[in-house]
């Protein structure tokens, strides 16, 4: 609370939290970055994860307003989204909101569809998956989204229950 309807002292099991800093490791074969991200209230980190042969970001719960408006009003394509982001085969972004819903939600801590591309468009990426989508948002109004970015470069997709994304054997970004 005030975030969320119960304490962890609700939550069933047992249950330890463990914070973490910036930073680079190995995990499995796959070196992950982790870099904080602008969130309102409180830490959140988007990550990097390299295999050698692909490289994916995955940015959620990501408010970029919460650094300044950025030029489009969006947000600020900030130094750790960027880092983040560049030249990775596949974006996994926050784009719980429209530009047309911005204005009203703008406050609650996460990012717009236009945020997500225009940042993907900057740092060279292939293929963006949006997802976090917005929970009144129809399947329909998702497709049409995705339809307005068609033949636009890079990929603009939408996440979807089941959905299975294949990452190229040989990664343009590489490790």
């Amino acid at each position: 609370p005030p975030s969320f309807a119960i304490d962890p002292n609700g939550l069933r099991g047992d249950w330890r939290f463990l914070g973490i800093d910036e930073g680079e490791g190995m995990i499995e074969g796959f070196r992950i970055t982790a870099r904080e991200i602008p969130h309102k209230g409180g830490r959140t980190f988007g990550y990097r994860i390299q295999d050698g042969a692909a490289t994916m970001a995955y940015l959620s719960d990501h408010s970029p307003r919460a650094a300044g408006p950025g030029p489009a009003g969006f947000g600020e394509y900030h130094d750790a989204a960027r880092t983040l982001a560049d030249g990775v085969d596949l974006l996994l972004h926050d784009a719980q909101y429209t530009a047309e819903d911005f204005p009203r939600y703008a406050l609650f801590g996460h990012a717009t569809v236009d945020y997500a591309v225009q940042l993907a468009t900057s740092c060279h990426v292939s293929r963006v998956l949006l997802f976090h989508h917005a929970p009144h948002r129809t399947d329909d109004q998702l497709d049409a989204i995705v339809r307005a970015y068609e033949g636009f470069a890079p990929r603009v997709e939408a996440a979807a229950e089941g959905l299975t994304i294949d990452l190229p054997a040989t990664g343009a970004a590489g490790a």
